[in-house]
């Protein structure tokens, strides 16, 4: 099954589970238990630490929960925040970092990188905790449509619609999707 966050991302052949980490979460939840996918696959755009490009298509089947607190020692948690799936679909070289807020800062960027956190989606650490609760294999394939800092919100509205058409295109040309 492939799965998409909906409204303005969304795909013909993708199902649209919601936005940030709480309405994917409990749209996926509740798919999964109507019924159960042999694979899940997220699509999406993503905001790039500094080590991708605008344009740039990423795969991963490795996420974060991390908020910009933790990395300034101002937070903690007892909850496992770094979840791999080892899907066999894709890698996990590249972790996408999950938060129901956009990363505007490239200090704090680099910090992710350092961590070996290379982009940020809203959705994508949802979709790998519901996939583990139900023995699901899962993988995604993102879009760098921004950087993170304090241009983020405008570089995203500038570059949404093409990179989500090429992002699409990435997807019909390696996964055999058909107009």
């Amino acid at each position: 099954m492939i799965v998409c966050a909906g409204k303005i991302e969304s795909f013909e052949y993708a199902f649209p589970i919601g936005i940030g980490l709480i309405e994917s979460a409990i749209n996926l939840t509740q798919l999964c238990l109507l019924d159960k996918p042999n694979y899940l696959f997220f699509v999406g755009s993503a905001g790039s630490y500094g080590g991708f490009s605008i344009g740039d298509i990423v795969t991963s089947d490795g996420a974060s929960n991390i908020e910009n607190s933790n990395l300034l020692g101002k937070s903690y948690t007892p909850l496992d925040n770094v979840l791999v799936s080892n899907s066999g679909i894709v890698s996990h070289e590249t972790i996408v970092n999950s938060s129901n807020y956009i990363t505007a800062d490239e200090a704090i960027g680099r910090l992710y990188q350092e961590h070996k956190i290379g982009i940020e989606n809203m959705e994508f650490f949802s979709v790998i905790r519901v996939a583990k609760e139900f023995n699901i294999p899962v993988a995604g394939a993102f879009v760098i449509t921004n950087y993170c800092n304090k241009e983020a919100h405008k570089e995203f509205l500038n570059n949404h619609k093409s990179c989500i058409a090429k992002l699409d295109n990435y997807m019909r040309e390696h996964f055999l999707i058909r107009k």
